[in-house]
């Protein structure tokens, strides 16, 4: 089903209020943006659209979404609610045990076409400095980009912004890719778990390729989508390990008693 999410809280003015529901009239009777967010599980995001990295250079997705892959729709002059975003992943990044640029690799695409490439410079080194070192550099490339080529994104993501003067109202949340482009996952919010993120990124992997640990892992784990989280299932993993135990019991009963000394199976002298 459709998940609408929308930026709540009164700090944020230029994220926060006067946010309408989709679909939603202005009081001149004018149809209003709608803003919000529309998961999209297993669609696939458009690889041919063409973005400018932080120097400058012109790349299409497809260059940069060669494997799991952590999207951030934000923009750059945010003072908000996107540097917390983008900074609460910085602060994560360096926990997981996922190789970057081998196992994954980050974007930041900012949804404001007026923003360039050198403002997208200056996030990065911000972002570089929270992490201290602790990224290998150049896995976290920062896009600006046409109008056109963002709305294909976002529409293509679910992700509904609306412009308010210089600012946004728009939803936080970020997305997890396969290499072919499918959307495997929505993460919530400004806090990461290293937990969540890598869980989300294994399901990329395992969405392209099918690796047995992802599999193994997937089957203890399992997204909670009330609480945006992966839960730990305890009751499946339970359930395993006693029909384990008592088929192991049983196999001892059946075959290991034949064996024993003065067992059945053994001839008298």
């Amino acid at each position: 089903m459709p998940v609408l999410v929308l930026l709540l809280g009164s700090t944020a003015l230029a994220h926060v209020e006067g946010t309408q529901p989709l679909g939603s009239f202005s009081s001149a009777g004018a149809k209003v943006q709608p803003v919000g967010l529309n998961e999209k599980l297993g669609a696939r995001i458009p690889l041919d659209l063409t973005f400018r990295d932080e120097t400058g250079r012109e790349l299409r997705l497809s260059e940069l979404v060669t494997g799991p892959t952590i999207i951030l729709p934000v923009y750059y002059s945010c003072t908000n609610v996107c540097n917390y975003l983008q900074e609460g992943l910085a602060r994560v990044l360096p926990e997981i045990k996922l190789v970057p640029g081998k196992d994954y690799r980050v974007l930041s695409v900012s949804f404001d076409e007026r923003e360039t490439p050198e403002r997208a410079a200056r996030s990065k080194r911000m972002y570089e400095t929270v992490m201290r070192g602790k990224f290998p550099a150049g896995n976290w490339t920062f896009l600006t980009g046409e109008a056109a080529n963002i709305r294909r994104l976002t529409e293509a993501a679910g992700f509904q912004f609306q412009r308010q003067g210089n600012d946004f109202v728009h939803p936080v949340v970020s997305f997890v890719v396969a290499g072919d482009g499918m959307i495997v996952r929505y993460l919530y919010g400004t806090q990461f778990l290293a937990k969540d993120v890598t869980l989300a990124l294994m399901e990329a992997r395992q969405g392209r390729v099918g690796a047995t640990i992802s599999k193994m892992v997937s089957y203890c784990f399992s997204f909670d989508p009330k609480s945006k989280s992966y839960e730990f299932n305890l009751l499946r993993v339970s359930a395993t390990v006693i029909i384990v135990c008592v088929l192991a019991f049983a196999a001892f009963l059946v075959f290991g008693g034949k064996n024993a000394p003065g067992g059945k199976g053994q001839e008298k002298k």
